[in-house]
């Protein structure tokens, strides 16, 4: 707590007058343009890497970037996660939803040991509000991930984009850069978008091309950021190389 108050009398000494302005300019009818999925790990700061600002998203966070599946609540109960996406998707007229994935996730790293299952058993669940978390809405994202492993990473994945009809490709780690937890971090980010589209209230949105669904992943240790490319059916990084045929991407994709 000495650590914070002192930042929020730093604060008030230096970005407070510029934040207010910037609130009073937004008023009460900010107008966002994505809603952010992410980790609530300590070293992601999403508005720093993508240089946004009061008004800009809707920042969604918890352990492992998860997006609930819809078939995972029965009627008249749900979550924070759908609750978000109303609130962004429907209420506010976003057409962006992100999520974003990153390195050394811990989350994650704990979700590849409960590939064990007596590290996963019911009883160590119960326990652990963690592990439940994770074994109730990262099972499909372990068995793409044991699918991948078993033909030792080599090949690609099929995910569900915006409708059932709507699929796409994705070879995760080509290179084999990264760790193996890192490969199921990648898996699991992916996983969310098509746990995003299973909402029957997205539904028209999505199939009318209104709505579009992204995925990034933050290399910690590097800085780099990655986007998921449809068309390279990879994650590519977001450089000065290529962000140019990321922007015609973008508009073919998403237009």
């Amino acid at each position: 707590m000495d650590k914070i108050l002192k930042g929020i009398m730093k604060y008030r000494c230096t970005v407070r007058e510029t934040m207010v302005q910037q609130f009073v300019k937004v008023k009460d009818n900010p107008t966002p343009d994505a809603v952010f999925f992410t980790c609530i790990d300590s070293r992601m700061i999403p508005t720093r890497f993508t240089q946004t600002n009061v008004g800009d998203m809707f920042t969604v966070r918890n352990a492992g970037n998860m997006v609930p599946h819809a078939s995972c609540f029965p009627d008249e109960q749900n979550s924070n996660e759908p609750a978000a996406l109303e609130l962004g998707c429907v209420v506010n007229d976003i057409r962006h939803i992100i999520v974003c994935g990153h390195s050394d996730c811990k989350a994650i790293n704990l979700l590849y040991k409960l590939r064990d299952p007596e590290f996963a058993s019911k009883e160590n669940r119960r326990l652990s509000p963690l592990r439940s978390w994770l074994c109730t809405h990262a099972q499909t994202s372990i068995d793409k991930f044991n699918d991948l492993e078993s033909r030792d990473f080599n090949g690609h994945l099929v995910f569900q984009a915006e409708t059932p009809l709507r699929k796409f490709i994705a070879y995760i780690d080509p290179e084999k850069k990264f760790s193996i937890e890192d490969r199921l971090s990648q898996i699991n980010t992916l996983q969310q978008l098509q746990n995003i589209a299973s909402y029957g209230f997205l539904k028209k949105r999505l199939e009318e091309n209104q709505l579009h669904i992204h995925a990034l992943w933050f290399d910690i240790y590097t800085g780099e950021i990655y986007y998921f490319s449809r068309a390279s059916k990879r994650f590519v990084i977001i450089d000065e190389s290529n962000i140019e045929k990321l922007f015609k991407e973008v508009i073919v994709f998403y237009s």
